[in-house]
C-alpha cells in the first residue's frame, strides 16, 4: 500500500512540478504528517524530493529527475491501456497521436509488463454505438475536438427542428453517450448541449477563451442527462404489471421512471401481478412502449390509451384467428 502511494507521490511532483504538502494529502487522501515521513523516505532511497520553506513552498522533484514507471503493477499496466481504447480518439482524429502516446509507454515500461497492450486487446473490445445505428463519427467532430484542445472560440451552425440557428460557443468538451457525440459549450454565462450530428458548419473564430478550471464535464453531464429525462416525463399512466412484464419494463421504459413506479408500486396479487403509476414522455409514446410487453401489461388510466391499446389487441386477434 505504502509503495503504490510512493510512487504516486513521485509521478505528481513529476507532472505538476510543485504541490505543498496540504495538496499532496489532498490527492493521495492521507494526512500532512504522513506526505512528510514519505518524502523522507525517498529522500533516503535517493529520490531527489526537495522542499521549499515559507507560505508559498512546497514539495519538488530537482535535477530534471524523471520516473520509468518500473512501479506499475500487472494490473495497473493493464487499466492504462484499457483506458486508451482508440475508436473514440481516432473519431475525433487523435489516432496517431494515441499510437504514438501508447508507444512511448510500453517504451518505458518493464520488460516484465509490455504484454499489458496485447493482453487488453485479447480480452476487451468496445464497442460503442448501439445496435441499428449508423457507427460513421458526425461531419465536424475532429474539427470540434481541435476546438476543445486549444480552447479556441468557434461559430456553429446548428440544425434545431425546421430551422438553422447560429452561436459563437466556447467549446469545453466532448461527451461520448450512446453512439452519439455531444458538445458542451459556453455561450455567455451558461453552459449548453448540442449534438453534435446536428452541427452543419463550424467556423473558428479569431479568439480563444479561458477556461473556467472549476467547471466540472462529468458532474456537468450526470446533471444534465438526468434533468432531461426528468423533462421529458411530463404525463403518467397506471397500468398492471405481471412478474415478466415487471422485468421487462426496464427495457422499454426511461431508468428514472422504472425507479420512481418501483418505489410507489402496491403490494402483488395472488398471481403476482401489481399495480404501478409510471411516469412517461406522453401517451403517444407509451402506447409505443407497451405494446412491446403485449399480454403482460394491462393499461388502467387513462381512458383514452386503454382504449387504444384495446383496438390494436383486437385488431391482433383478427389478424391471427384466420
Amino acid at each position: 500500500m505504502r509503495a503504490a502511494r510512493l510512487i504516486s507521490l513521485i509521478l505528481l511532483l513529476q507532472n505538476r512540478e510543485s504541490m505543498t504538502g496540504a495538496e499532496l494529502a489532498r490527492e493521495l487522501e492521507v494526512s500532512e504528517r504522513t506526505i512528510y515521513r514519505d518524502v523522507l523516505a525517498l529522500g533516503a532511497a535517493g529520490i531527489p524530493v526537495y522542499a521549499d520553506r515559507g507560505r508559498a513552498g512546497g514539495y519538488r522533484l530537482v535535477g530534471g529527475y524523471r520516473t520509468r514507471l518500473t512501479g506499475l503493477s500487472r494490473d495497473e499496466a493493464d487499466a492504462l491501456f484499457l483506458s486508451g481504447l482508440p475508436g473514440p480518439a481516432g473519431e475525433m482524429g487523435l489516432a496517431e497521436v494515441v499510437a504514438t502516446a501508447r508507444l512511448k509507454v510500453l517504451a518505458a515500461l518493464p520488460s516484465g509488463l509490455r504484454d499489458a497492450s496485447t493482453r487488453v486487446e485479447r480480452r476487451f473490445h468496445l464497442d460503442v454505438p448501439g445496435w441499428f445505428r449508423e457507427a460513421d463519427p458526425p461531419v465536424w467532430l475532429t474539427e470540434l475536438a481541435q476546438a476543445v484542445w486549444q480552447d479556441r472560440t468557434v461559430n456553429l451552425r446548428y440544425r434545431r427542428r425546421d430551422r438553422e440557428v447560429s452561436r459563437t460557443v466556447e467549446p469545453y468538451g466532448l461527451v461520448l453517450k450512446g453512439g452519439g457525440w455531444y458538445l458542451v459549450a459556453r455561450v455567455g454565462a451558461n453552459h449548453r448541449t448540442y449534438r453534435v450530428d446536428r452541427i452543419v458548419g463550424v467556423e473558428e473564430a479569431d479568439a480563444t477563451f479561458s477556461r473556467d478550471e472549476s467547471f466540472d464535464l462529468a458532474g456537468y453531464w450526470a446533471d444534465q442527462a438526468e434533468r432531461f429525462v426528468r423533462e421529458i416525463l411530463g404525463d403518467e399512466i397506471t397500468v398492471r404489471l405481471s412478474p415478466a412484464g415487471r422485468h421487462a419494463l426496464r427495457y422499454v421504459a426511461e431508468a428514472p421512471a422504472v425507479r420512481e413506479a418501483e418505489a410507489n408500486a402496491g403490494e402483488p396479487d395472488e398471481r403476482g401481478w401489481v399495480v404501478i403509476r409510471l411516469p412517461v414522455e406522453s401517451p403517444d409514446v407509451a402506447y409505443g412502449q407497451l405494446l412491446s410487453l403485449g399480454p403482460e401489461v394491462e393499461v388502467l388510466a387513462p381512458p383514452q390509451l386503454r382504449a387504444r391499446l384495446a383496438t390494436a389487441a383486437h385488431r391482433l386477434a383478427e389478424l391471427y384467428a384466420h
